[in-house]
């Protein structure tokens, strides 16, 4: 099940630096715009302390982790909506990811241009969302003028499209994301997903030197999804050995609101309402990512579709439950192995083995 995160904003934020770090994947990072043409797309590891703990338990050969494909989109920049700086090539590319990664310059360095002469995050977010917002309303008003001519036909389900579009059109431009607009259950049936750009989860990550002295209260107080990272520092860390960057991580007081790459791996992993569930035995232990709200036989799924097409019943237990347990019989003898059927909703965290 492949879920992919688009890294975007402006030129010269540091989102090839990031997708370097995050990938360990040698790509062009030059200081100057749209030196990325084509996205580059690097499949990344999900941290998950469980799978090492669960491979010890089990003696596991090999541990499989779980990933995210993240997709470098080069830098965006004002009216990209109408194709200045190779903008619809870009919102193209944007289109096709899950989620965007808004990368934001909170830094301050000369040797490195800014595109509109200084850093002002709150600007820079402003001038990204409404050409996302404008590319949104070019969707849907070439969508609406193609279901207007069959609603006035009297086609029942073209009028019903006709009005969901308009209210997505009233949110656009009113400079309103996408994703405010409310359906009722009615419209989510009729309404074919156009993809739009503003109705995709968005976390804002502001690059920020390590020593800069952060109010969390004071930047960007108004977004609730965002996370501060020092892109270059984890570059300079990436390339250290293990014993180094312990040691040079250390030596350096980072503030206490700025935050490592891990943690933005699982919060677009979060922002993309997915959880974990894991399966453990002597040739493997491995993470299978779904859909939070998933059942037994969807998450067989993720395994191969005759889990979900044949499923007659799963073993269940919590990863730390079977830890504590000692092994897999005195979890069974406990209790604490359940048979689940068709209907249960599988959680974060929990081992699974499948009958089919």
């Amino acid at each position: 099940m492949g879920f992919s995160v688009g890294i975007a904003g402006l030129p010269n934020v540091g989102k090839s630096t990031l997708f370097k770090t995050l990938t360990k994947k040698e790509i062009d990072i030059s200081n100057y715009p749209f030196c990325t043409i084509d996205p580059n797309v690097g499949i990344v590891k999900v941290p998950d302390e469980r799978l090492e703990k669960l491979a010890v338990f089990s003696k596991s050969k090999k541990i499989v982790p779980t990933a995210i494909e993240f997709v470098d989109i080069a830098g965006l920049v004002k009216d990209a909506h109408k194709g200045e700086g190779l903008g619809n090539k870009f919102l193209a590319n944007i289109r096709e990811v899950d989620m965007i990664a808004h990368l934001v310059r909170g830094f301050e360095d000369s040797n490195i241009t800014h595109v509109s002469g200084k850093t002002d995050p709150k600007s820079d977010i402003e001038t990204i969302n409404l050409e996302l917002i404008l590319a949104d309303l070019e969707t849907v008003n070439k969508s609406l003028s193609k279901v207007e001519k069959e609603a006035r036909s009297g086609d029942k389900n073209s009028i019903a499209l006709k009005n969901i579009l308009e209210k997505y059109k009233q949110a656009l431009e009113n400079e309103k994301f996408a994703n405010t607009v409310v359906l009722d259950e009615t419209e989510k049936r009729v309404f074919n997903n156009l993809q739009l750009l503003t109705n995709k989860p968005i976390l804002y990550v502001i690059n920020v030197n390590e020593n800069q002295n952060l109010e969390k209260e004071k930047i960007l107080p108004e977004i609730e999804n965002k996370i501060f990272i020092p892109i270059k520092f984890e570059l300079d860390l990436s390339e250290l050995s293990i014993e180094e960057a312990k040691e040079f991580k250390a030596e350096t007081k980072l503030d206490k609101n700025i935050s490592g790459l891990e943690n933005l791996i699982t919060r677009c992993y979060e922002l993309l309402g997915l959880i974990t569930f894991l399966t453990t035995g002597e040739d493997e232990t491995r993470a299978w990512t779904i859909k939070k709200g998933s059942t037994a036989p969807q998450a067989g799924r993720a395994i191969h579709s005759d889990f979900e097409e044949k499923f007659i019943r799963a073993s269940v237990i919590n990863w730390q439950k079977l830890l504590d347990s000692g092994s897999w019989q005195n979890a069974i003898e406990k209790g604490l192995l359940r048979t689940e059927g068709k209907e249960y909703i599988t959680q974060d965290g929990d081992v699974i083995e499948f009958k089919i």
